[in-house]
């Protein structure tokens, strides 16, 4: 990796940059808006046991510079693996900075928070949670993206946390590993990652430095305020594959991943194969898919099987009647916990961080990948046609219909309840 500017830039960096073949220095106010560009190398990784070795390999091999975002850092198996390591980079000279989510991580302690902190690792929180009941919107803004950058190189993208597999924070140890994915990129989608990162980095240490809300580690200090720097980022080709990164924020980028749904599903002229772990689309989302079931388009939806959260649960639920009289496909997944956010459509296929429901689409800060290429979204299928066969049951309409009566009622009951707390949030109108 070329020289990262720090403070003023160095002679050094700028002859560097001006001779290197495919890095870019990206302006910090750069757009990021999404466009399908080709020569990536991208590996879809499959639940813990495929992401946490190959991340933590990664690190193990940085050279300058670890960003990392998630939505928890659980002090648990793997939350303790990826905080090691990250020590170990820091105590190597790699600057390491770190984002979680202050409702998703509202605390953090035990061996991960002891790890960083002995490193000097500089952890900040997103939206520090002080009401926790509180039903506003500015509250539901959430840091829900999982991403990590390395040395402005390689970058990892998906649904999975910094948290074990077979342990959920409330339900205890798990009989079988949660269902998961990500992807881990080279090329020229890293570029806009890297950039997304630094920027949120920036903005985060700018918004709680003045509001003098300390660091996430008990007792880390600050580093001096600097301006934001020209982000360094390898963009050279690293392989073949045509991928764009999709941003979901607040200001610039609130509706792109949902339109990237509504579109693609809109041209699907085979397939509609979806993934997700909370589903509660809106009436746009569902007309699309009801379309193009209309359209002889096979559309099927792999959905949460466990009770996970209740009110969510139950309320998707609500919905699967008219969706199964409309011709899709529903299954839900009963081996452990879903927490995949995938979608198979035609050719394409996207893995990222935002359910199908209105905190994700409408509210949270997601991150997701769209690849178009016919070989990757045929592994992803595979590997989700593998999960519909052997770890979940499909929803029959006569059986549906025929559930208890208390099911019935705790169906609608949560749907209302959800609808109401949309309504209070602003959102009631797109549900």
């Amino acid at each position: 990796m070329p020289p990262e500017r720090r403070g003023e830039s160095t002679p050094d960096a700028d002859e560097f940059l001006a001779e290197a073949d495919g890095w870019t220095d990206a302006a910090f106010y750069e757009s990021l808006r999404p466009a399908l560009a080709d020569g990536h190398e991208i590996r879809l990784l499959e639940s813990g046991a495929e992401y946490f070795p190959d991340l933590i390999e990664s690190i193990d091999a940085a050279r300058e510079e670890i960003s990392l975002e998630t939505y928890i850092f659980a002090d648990d198996r793997s939350g303790r693996r990826v905080a090691r390591a990250l020590a170990r980079a820091a105590g190597r000279g790699v600057r390491v900075s770190c984002v979680v989510d202050g409702f998703g991580t509202a605390g953090m302690t035990g061996e991960v928070a002891a790890s960083l902190a002995a490193a000097s690792i500089q952890v900040e929180t997103f939206r520090p949670e002080h009401r926790r009941y509180a039903l506003d919107r500015q509250r539901l803004r959430r840091l829900h993206r999982k991403m990590v950058v390395i040395d402005g190189e390689v970058a990892f993208i998906g649904g999975i946390n910094m948290l074990d597999d077979w342990f959920d924070p409330n339900h205890g140890e798990l009989d079988a590993p949660r269902y998961d994915f990500a992807v881990r990129v080279r090329g020229p989608l890293v570029a806009n990652a890297h950039l997304a990162m630094r920027r949120l980095w920036w903005e985060l240490d700018l918004v709680n430095r003045s509001l003098g809300r300390p660091r996430a580690l008990p007792g880390s200090a600050r580093e001096p305020f600097s301006w934001p720097m020209p982000v360094i980022s390898r963009i050279a080709d690293a392989g073949t594959l045509r991928a764009t990164l999709m941003l979901r924020d607040n200001v610039r980028y609130r509706r792109t991943i949902e339109r990237w749904y509504l579109r693609s599903i809109h041209r699907a002229q085979r397939e509609v194969l979806i993934a997700n772990a909370y589903f509660l689309p809106g009436v746009r989302f569902r007309r699309a898919l009801r379309r193009a079931a209309e359209r002889g388009v096979r559309v099927r939806l792999l959905l949460q099987g466990r009770v996970e959260y209740r009110v969510q649960h139950y309320a998707t639920q609500a919905l699967y009647e008219r969706l199964l009289r409309e011709g899709i496909e529903i299954y839900e997944y009963q081996r452990s916990f879903l927490h995949a956010k995938v979608a198979v459509i035609d050719d394409q296929a996207t893995v990222g961080s935002s359910n199908i429901d209105p905190f994700s689409l409408l509210l949270a800060r997601e991150a997701n990948v769209v690849i178009d290429d016919a070989g990757f979204a045929a592994d992803l299928r595979a590997r989700l046609e593998q999960a519909i066969e052997l770890g979940s049951e499909r929803q029959v309409l006569d059986r549906h219909r025929r559930r208890p009566f208390l099911i019935r009622l705790a169906n609608w009951f949560a749907f209302v309840l959800l609808r109401l707390a949309m309504s209070i949030t602003g959102l009631g109108d797109r549900y």
